[in-house]
């Protein structure tokens, strides 16, 4: 895309939400940039502020509208001229936003992204709010030539959009529409474009990676993608996260085993493990599958270490319910855990049903339950000390602390490790020693 002359607007970007939405703001970001606007970070001195939100769940959309709320205060102190919101929660509320925070200038839709800088300058020369919005997004977008916010070493590589499963908590196939793979040419483009420009890990995500392709009539293909990843010369980690359990199959495992890319860490969200309130889900699995599936993925990929998401106080979850999830989570002794309160969302089967359970009670199911995570965790890391871990170096600060990760830790929402003495640079891998730790984190020293 050539470049545009000079804008003299300012811009403000906030970003939130999950991986998917970091996507969406780093190709936002680009696109303001290739237009000559000017990026600044300090939000409430510029021209016009654009929020990329999340609306997923009430937290989220709290989050959201909080931002929103603050950026319209600087409009109204003369500090921002023009608010501008983007993203899920717009796709999700629609015109009904405006309602909800008096003050924005413009609304915009998912599927209007890649149109943000012309709707950015419509909107700088206009009096009257509007509305960027399509009834659902189903076009498959081109995340190439994005202008990063994660260090330049690792990424987000998302192979595909929405979601057809139809879980009875989730608004995502209302928001993000049903499920579209990626064509596996435009990812390894994308794919080789990050690492060309300095990615030696590339995080894979989508709603579902292990339904990649079947849109398309491939029978494996987050099999067949992985391997053609693993060709680009210069990428080092691949990691798979969002594998719906009862997508992975023999196929998969064995593709992964025998991957020299593909880190043996497994971002599997199960929810829930009691039958009952699976089926009242709406997922396929059932306590004994997701038994067998943990028993048969840690025999066959060495040193694997899992990470998974629990929802608790979903309608009618009963206390003999919780006790047998809590127990299953003392078996399972998952590597890392995160836990959410089942939330009501208006339009979901969930927030239909009888039996909700208060929020005192999902309160405390949240602390007993992360608090046996806690020791699981802490457990797992004081017999790491003594060993031995290949890092990828994040940052290193001034003194010669560095921040980093072995396979074992994804970036952004699991624990670090601390490297003291640090001479290596972002984005190097090194060799260290496990010395101690503290609280989640590893305390460790390069060899």
């Amino acid at each position: 895309m050539a470049k545009k002359k000079q804008n003299s607007a300012i811009i403000g970007f906030v970003a939130l939400g999950c991986p998917k939405n970091i996507i969406d703001s780093e190709k936002m970001l680009a696109e303001i940039a290739q237009a000559g606007f000017l990026i600044t970070a300090e939000p409430e001195n510029a021209d016009v502020v654009v929020i990329n939100t999340c609306g997923f769940i009430a937290p989220a959309k709290a989050e959201a509208l909080e931002a929103v709320k603050h950026a319209v205060d600087c409009k109204l102190n003369g500090t921002v001229k023009k608010v501008i919101v983007t993203g899920c929660l717009p796709q999700r509320l629609g015109r009904q936003l405006f309602e909800q925070t008096d003050g924005i200038d413009a609304i915009v839709g998912l599927g209007q992204r890649d149109n943000i800088a012309q709707i950015i300058e419509k909107t700088i020369h206009s009096s009257q709010p509007a509305a960027y919005l399509t009834q659902s997004p189903h076009a498959i977008s081109d995340d190439r030539a994005r202008l990063l916010i994660s260090p330049r070493h690792w990424a987000y590589l998302r192979i595909s959009e929405g979601c057809n499963h139809k879980c009875s908590f989730c608004t995502i196939p209302a928001i993000r529409g049903s499920f579209r793979s990626k064509p596996e040419k435009l990812i390894l483009a994308e794919a080789a474009e990050l690492v060309s420009a300095g990615a030696v890990e590339l995080n894979i995500i989508a709603q579902d990676t292990t339904y990649y392709g079947r849109d398309l009539k491939m029978e494996n293909g987050l099999s067949e993608l992985v391997r053609k990843l693993e060709q680009i010369a210069e990428l080092v980690w691949i990691r798979l996260m969002y594998l719906y359990p009862a997508e992975i199959n023999d196929q998969l495992i064995e593709t992964i085993a025998e991957s020299k890319k593909v880190v043996h860490y497994l971002d599997i969200p199960i929810q829930h493990i009691n039958n009952e309130i699976l089926k009242a889900m709406h997922r396929p699995d059932t306590k004994d599958r997701l038994q067998r599936l943990i028993e048969n993925l840690r025999p066959r990929l060495p040193g694997c270490l899992l990470r998974t998401t629990i929802i608790v106080g979903f309608p009618s979850e009963t206390d003999r319910q919780f006790n047998e999830l809590l127990n299953f989570i003392e078996w399972a002794q998952f590597d890392a855990l995160g836990c959410f309160k089942f939330y009501l969302e208006s339009g979901t089967g969930a927030a239909e049903m009888p039996a909700q359970v208060p929020d005192q009670v999902k309160q405390q199911r949240l602390e007993e339950l992360m608090l046996t995570q806690q020791k699981i965790a802490f457990a797992k890391n004081k017999n790491r000390i003594g060993s031995k871990l290949t890092c990828l170096v994040d940052s290193v600060d001034n003194e010669g602390t560095g921040r980093g990760r072995f396979y074992g830790q994804a970036p952004d929402i699991d624990s670090l490790c601390i490297i003291t003495n640090c001479s290596a640079s972002p984005g190097q891998f090194i060799d260290t020693k496990v010395v101690g730790t503290k609280d989640y984190d590893l305390l460790v020293e390069q060899i």
